[in-house]
């Protein structure tokens, strides 16, 4: 057999596998995501603002939460576990994972399931049921492996020197999984023990783990109890700033990761965390400053507006030129997005006379282009934005009308 031959049946074989990660160009429904067509031009907005791409994906049971992977794949969290779904839509497989809530992956396509356990702690043959982190490889493939899973409170390194809980422990909530661009994992968890003279860390805290699952400190210097810029109080999501795809420019290597928090008393429910060092303290963690000036000239809204928002529930940073950030809020059935300045809106288009941020942010309850029933995830990649809208049972995407020109 000629050289010439080999090479193009390897060609052929990389090329099916490419398919089955990302879909076709080919195939119909993808066209529609990159197409104008997918656009009703009725919903385009006169000046700029987001627009539906259609259609919306449907028949999901619950969906908390979606992501878009390093692997180019979307994932998506409901009532049946984890769903692994290529940018057309179509559904590759589900894992099942008990309780799962929350999904993000690493550089090394490592997938991590915030979920739950039962587990017999005291051996006498009575599970108690625990929060989660599981790790999984071959997620985008089918050859599924969980090579690891993170229980609390064993996971946490500071209770080594403190016993079981009972029914406190069974009640802690791990609520969100992100990682950094070394694959350091951040996990936000929530609970009733919080007391600040404890031996133990509080359970309203960001662990953080090596890539091998070692929990090696927390974000040390957030109040877990109280509201204000540098609060871990009641966190329903945490986000960091690395995130696919991976391109030639380089990710963020920031430390930096963002927060929502539930607590009904907070006046600040979306903060920006940053991390700092001290010659004497070491790494601490506290509040990005400049989001607490609010410039009235170049916006009208603002992230740091206190009662902004009622009950975020997930947040996250678009890792391209723009930098946004957006928020869903379950309460309020709406879809927020800003600048990394904290300046809600998108700039005005080139030829527009206004000076102001365009105010972007939509939403209302319904099952409208437009509308949710309790938004519980977002996510972001190529210029379009993921909604898990939990109560109608769909992913909504939505582009800028900007990026149709």
């Amino acid at each position: 057999m000629k050289k010439s031959t080999y090479i193009i049946i390897l060609i052929s074989i990389v090329c099916a596998s490419c398919d089955f990660l990302f879909g076709t160009r080919e195939d119909d429904i993808t066209k529609e995501i990159f197409e104008e067509g997918a656009i009703d031009p009725e919903l385009v907005p006169a000046e700029v603002g987001y627009v539906p791409v259609l259609p919306f994906w449907t028949g999901f049971s619950n969906p908390v939460d979606v992501y878009c992977g390093y692997d180019e794949m979307i994932y998506v969290i409901d009532d049946n576990g984890l769903n692994v779904m290529d940018q057309a839509g179509n559904l590759k497989d589900i894992i099942f994972i008990q309780g799962a809530t929350d999904v993000c992956q690493d550089r090394r396509l490592h997938t991590y399931v915030a979920g739950r356990i039962d587990i017999d702690v005291d051996g006498d043959g009575v599970d108690e049921n625990l929060a989660a982190v599981y790790r999984l490889t071959g997620t985008a493939t089918g050859n599924v492996s969980i090579v690891d899973t993170l229980i609390h409170p064993f996971c946490d390194v500071s209770r080594n020197i403190t016993s079981f809980r009972g029914a406190d422990d069974e009640l802690v909530e791990f609520t969100g999984v992100t990682t950094l661009a070394d694959n350091t994992l951040y996990i936000a968890r929530k609970g009733p023990r919080n007391d600040l003279a404890g031996i133990a860390r509080t359970d309203n805290a960001v662990l953080i783990f090596t890539d091998e699952g070692v929990n090696t400190s927390y974000a040390n210097g957030l109040s877990p109890v109280s509201s204000n810029l540098r609060s871990v109080w009641n966190m329903s999501s945490v986000v960091a700033f690395a995130a696919p795809p991976q391109t030639l420019s380089g990710i963020s290597t920031s430390p930096d990761f963002l927060v929502t928090l539930t607590a009904e008393d907070a006046a600040y429910k979306v903060l920006w965390i940053q991390q700092n060092f001290d010659a004497e303290a070491g790494i601490t963690y506290g509040e990005n400053a400049l989001l607490a000036s609010i410039d009235l000239s170049k916006a009208d809204r603002f992230l740091y507006e206190p009662g902004r928002f009622s009950n975020p529930a997930d947040v996250y940073a678009a890792p391209d030129f723009t930098g946004y950030i957006f928020v869903v809020d379950a309460e309020r059935d709406s879809l927020y997005q800003f600048t990394r300045r904290g300046y809600e809106g998108v700039n005005p288009p080139p030829g527009s006379t206004g000076t102001k941020q365009i105010i972007a942010s939509f939403g209302g309850t319904g099952e409208g282009p437009f509308q949710f029933r309790e938004p519980s995830g977002v996510a972001y990649l190529r210029r379009v934005v993921y909604v898990a809208d939990k109560g109608n049972g769909r992913i909504c995407r939505f582009t800028l009308s900007t990026d149709l020109e």
